[in-house]
Parts: structure tokens; C-alpha cells; sequence
């Protein structure tokens, strides 16, 4: 079994130096096929779900965008006078976002580079952790959601891949081969496993399905 750091480096490879242009191009405006619509059209459906479970007017919060990507919730969160610390494992992507913010709201965020468990990042009044705990083990996520939550004074706002029959199937078929040049693999979740694993803190928020994206928003209350 694949622990934390392990899928955690794996991560970083495959984000910082195979995917950065692609996912660049994915969360901008810029043309892309079909099916990359359907993805962008399901995150930013998901992203906004997520934006819902906080305040409109985030002025004196401060809150962690775990696994801060290319920059669109950190962007949005800022824009509602959140204190953001944007933190993501790649810094190629880091880079993108702080160059894709705004002027107006840099004041407002801290980009780091680096583990989204750090004890260095201090404590929030909110996490947000969208699509970057889905291709950890149940026991790493809820070992995640423990070190965040004890750090956060509201929720932990997060996504997993739901298992469903379809996403069950990608995940079969990727455990037959070899994974040096390929993505990390999705490791599809049951909320209910998550929620008895941690004694009832996590609760299903809703699914967004939007063609080959499928993802299911979580929350874990401290």
C-alpha cells in the first residue's frame, strides 16, 4: 500500500513537471477539446459548490486553499476579502496562480510552495482541499482531514472521487499497469466509510457530474 508521502512526491512529479502546461490551458479560457470542456465545465461547477458552504463576505477570515493549483479559488476566496494562503505541492503551478491574480487582491494572499499538512501554515477559519486528497488512501485522507481540521476553526471544505461503476472501472484497470510515466491514479472513496472513519465529522455535501469529471464535495466539521 502506497503511503502519504510516497503518493505525495508522485503528485508533485507528475504536476510539476508532466501536466503543467495542460493543466495551465484546462483552467484558463483558451480553447480545448471536448472532453476537457466537460472537466472544465464540472470544476468550476464543483468550485462553486464548494464556495457556497462559506460566507459571501469572508473579511477577517483567513483560510487555506489546500492544494491551490492554477489559482481560481484562490482568486475567488481573495475577491470576498478572505486572508488566503494558497499552497500547492507543485511550484510550477504556484507560479501560474500568483501571476494570474489580480493586483488588487494580491495584499490578500500568501502563495507557498510545498505539503498542504504543514504545521508551519498555522491555523484557518476555513480549508478548502478541492481535488487534491483524491488519489490518497481512506486511512491518508482521514489522517489529512484530522491534522487540518485540528487546525481549522469551521470546516474543511474537500472533494473525492465518488466510486461509482465507472470510476471503478479507471481504477481497476490502472492498478494492471505501471505507473513511472503515467498520472497518479484516482483512488474512487464511499463518503459513509469516511464519516464512520471519522466518527461522524464528515458529511456529503453533493456530486457534480459533468462528463468525465465526476467528484462529490465533502465536509468535515472539527
Amino acid at each position: 500500500m502506497t503511503d502519504y508521502s510516497t503518493t505525495r512526491d508522485r503528485v508533485e512529479t507528475y504536476f510539476d513537471r508532466t501536466a503543467t502546461t495542460v493543466w495551465e490551458r484546462l483552467t484558463s479560457d483558451a480553447p480545448v477539446s471536448r472532453i476537457r470542456q466537460t472537466v472544465r465545465a464540472g470544476r468550476d461547477r464543483m468550485r462553486a459548490l464548494m464556495l457556497s458552504r462559506l460566507p459571501a463576505d469572508l473579511r477577517g477570515c483567513r483560510v487555506l486553499d489546500a492544494g491551490c493549483g492554477a489559482g481560481q479559488m484562490t482568486a475567488e476566496l481573495a475577491a470576498r476579502g478572505a486572508d488566503v494562503l494558497a499552497v500547492d505541492i507543485s511550484p510550477a503551478l504556484v507560479e501560474i496562480a500568483a501571476r494570474r491574480l489580480p493586483e488588487a487582491d494580491r495584499a490578500r494572499v500568501t502563495f507557498a510552495s510545498g505539503d498542504m499538512l504543514s504545521a508551519a501554515h498555522g491555523g484557518f477559519d476555513f480549508v478548502l482541499a478541492m481535488d487534491s486528497l483524491i488519489y490518497y488512501t481512506t486511512p491518508d485522507i482521514v489522517a489529512a482531514l484530522e491534522t487540518l481540521g485540528a487546525r481549522s476553526r469551521a470546516a474543511v471544505v474537500f472533494t473525492v472521487a465518488p466510486r461509482t461503476p465507472f470510476l471503478m472501472t479507471f481504477f481497476t484497470l490502472g492498478k494492471a499497469f505501471p505507473r513511472a510515466d503515467r498520472s497518479p491514479v484516482m483512488i474512487p472513496q464511499a463518503h459513509v466509510a469516511l464519516t464512520r472513519a471519522t466518527h461522524g465529522r464528515v458529511a456529503k455535501i453533493d456530486r457534480v457530474t459533468s462528463g468525465f469529471y465526476i467528484s462529490e464535495c465533502l465536509e468535515y466539521r472539527p
